[in-house]
């Protein structure tokens, strides 16, 4: 049931932020989100800003994630960052599967589902993303793709590790572009995701498994969003990077 899920509030700030900003906005942030104990409270941070951040965040409610992970433990993949790497840094989430991973940088189902696998296998939480592009919901298929992509991103994951995945339904569209998904559609395809959870895992994993809705979520539309029965939370990308916006969408979620 809905009341029995934690409710996450996970802000996504891509790639800005220097170091000093990132200790800025945790630090006005802070106070505003003080004593909000109702949700779990997340900025998930560019690599060289993690550091900044989990100083600022010492003492409060505010946890710090980053934006990916290799599958590898180590090796010549230049330019990546192992899970071992990240929990040696204190960092308890990671982002996997963003469609801008997707999108820019060659990740598939198979590479997230590696990422995923190595992230569990560290002992870190997944906020794991998935969803569908403008053509796939126009073609009424979103319903058989993010079911696709819940499968295969969640291969040889049993069902003690799926207790650390956070699912975010980021309809692809509506990302950066201002579009929202209506609360009905967020709902129900978020509905679509944990009834395939149901399937893979039963009923009960279903029922605990936490489903953000990510997609250009905001201070004015938070709360419609998180109304709904099969939405627990939300993935934010712009309204994360300022302190009143992000801190009016964790207010919805109390």
């Amino acid at each position: 049931m809905k009341d029995t899920r934690r409710t996450v509030i996970a802000g996504n700030w891509k790639m800005n932020m220097t170091p000093a900003e990132a200790k800025a906005l945790v630090t006005e942030v802070a106070p505003l989100v003080a004593g909000k104990d109702k949700c779990d409270i997340i900025f998930c941070a560019p690599y060289v800003d993690i550091f900044a951040a989990q100083e600022a965040a010492k003492g409060t409610n505010i946890k710090i994630g980053a934006e990916n992970v290799h599958f590898a433990a180590k090796g010549a993949y230049t330019g990546e960052i192992s899970a071992e790497m990240l929990t040696a840094c204190g960092v308890e989430y990671v982002i996997i599967g963003h469609s801008e991973r997707r999108q820019y940088f060659g990740e598939t189902d198979e590479t997230v589902n590696l990422r995923t696998k190595a992230a569990l296998a560290a002992g870190m939480k997944v906020i794991l993303c998935l969803g569908e592009v403008k053509e796939e919901r126009l073609s009424g298929i979103t319903d058989e793709v993010v079911a696709m992509q819940t499968k295969l991103d969640l291969k040889d994951v049993t069902a003690e590790e799926l207790k650390n995945v956070i699912i975010a339904y980021e309809p692809v569209w509506a990302i950066g572009t201002g579009l929202t998904a209506t609360p009905e559609q967020a709902d129900e395809t978020c509905g679509v995701i944990r009834a395939t959870i149901a399937k893979l895992y039963g009923e009960e994993a279903a029922e605990a498994i936490t489903i953000q809705y990510g997609g250009s979520m905001n201070a004015k539309n938070a709360a419609e969003l998180l109304a709904k029965v099969n939405v627990d939370g939300g993935l934010i990308g712009g309204a994360s990077l300022k302190a009143a916006d992000f801190a009016a969408i964790v207010d919805a979620a109390q």
